[in-house]
């Protein structure tokens, strides 16, 4: 399989995608910019509860910097959480500012804790690239998940999306008496094929979480993705399968020990259904970010006449050949649901 660019190109946010933004609020004036969280003077290294090394570092200010800066990011926390509402923050406070070294943009992660019950939360500042923004807009359309972000000129903000990382997951919890084996696997298929219709890469398994729910009778599964760098941009099919990465493998053992063919074609046909009904119950927001996408350029020409040369053979269809770049190959991925 090929390896992933780990320095993928960052595409600035074109005028077409400002105005979908703005048309569907997601453009917001906030108080505080990336570049700001960059005047740091100093940081340390971030341990886990065991020790060991996150790869985070946890950033320090000076004092007037400090106040500022945390007063805003306090600002920004209400924006997505409560339209921007400061009276529900009265009792929050931001405990930390950390940093991502090693990721592609270098995000900043924000923590916040109610000082009242010590309950916190956590939400990221980084550089608007539009490939994930992109990414995190056809979360929210067309998966079961809603997004919160907000973007403003060269900023993107994100919620938190909690959940088991997936390598933890694969690790502490696969072999609980208490998983349903039938179940993950089900879900592993469902989101193999979410990723792979919206043409999502880059899915294994540091790359999405595990949200767990206890039933009364069951526990319910959902995968997550979080990470939303790699949408529409590499040229080799195999990249939008998560089932292709040997990180997943565990999964991937499960769901052959467990489901059958048969059963694994019926999960398809379901989680394509759920698409086909999201894309005309979202019609113009679709529309919308589909025409923003035909007039921006989100990857290289390797990469936009390799993939549609793939899908063309996927789905044993020449149409795919006539596109000129990932939008509207996206579109004709998209419109797979529908004929079927």
């Amino acid at each position: 399989m090929k390896v992933i660019d780990k320095k993928k190109h960052i595409y600035p946010i074109s005028r077409g995608l400002r105005r979908y933004l703005i048309k569907y609020g997601r453009e917001v004036d906030i108080p505080v910019h990336y570049k700001e969280l960059l005047r740091y003077v100093s940081s340390i290294s971030l341990y886990d509860s065991k020790g060991n090394d996150t790869l985070w570092e946890t950033v320090f200010y000076n004092e007037h910097d400090r106040v500022d800066i945390h007063y805003n990011l306090k600002k920004i926390y209400a924006i997505l959480k409560a339209e921007g509402d400061m009276s529900v923050m009265e009792h929050l406070y931001v405990d930390r500012v950390d940093l991502c070294t090693y990721g592609n943009t270098q995000p900043f992660r924000i923590r916040v804790v109610n000082r009242i019950n010590d309950n916190f939360d956590y939400f990221y500042v980084k550089i608007a690239d539009a490939s994930r923004v992109y990414g995190l807009e056809l979360e929210h359309l067309l998966s079961p998940n809603r997004i919160s972000y907000v973007v403003y000129q060269d900023t993107l903000i994100e919620e938190h999306i909690a959940g088991i990382p997936g390598e933890q997951f694969m690790r502490q919890h696969i072999h609980d008496p208490l998983l349903n084996p039938i179940r993950i696997s089900k879900e592993f298929v469902k989101f193999n094929e979410r990723c792979f219709v919206r043409l999502l890469g880059d899915m294994h398994s540091s790359n999405f979480v595990v949200d767990v729910t206890p039933d009364f009778e069951e526990v319910h599964y959902r995968i997550r993705a979080i990470d939303f760098d790699q949408q529409s941009y590499e040229g080799k099919k195999s990249v939008y399968l998560p089932q292709y990465f040997k990180q997943n493998n565990t999964l991937i053992q499960l769901g052959i020990k467990h489901i059958t063919p048969e059963s694994m074609a019926q999960y398809q046909r379901e989680e394509r259904a759920l698409i086909a009904f999201r894309l005309k119950t979202s019609t113009k927001e679709i529309e919308d970010i589909l025409h923003s996408m035909e007039r921006d350029i989100i990857s290289t020409k390797d990469n936009v006449e390799s993939l549609k040369q793939d899908l063309a053979k996927h789905y044993k269809t020449s149409v795919f050949l006539n596109c000129n770049n990932m939008g509207e190959i996206l579109r004709l991925s998209l419109r797979q649901v529908l004929y079927k």
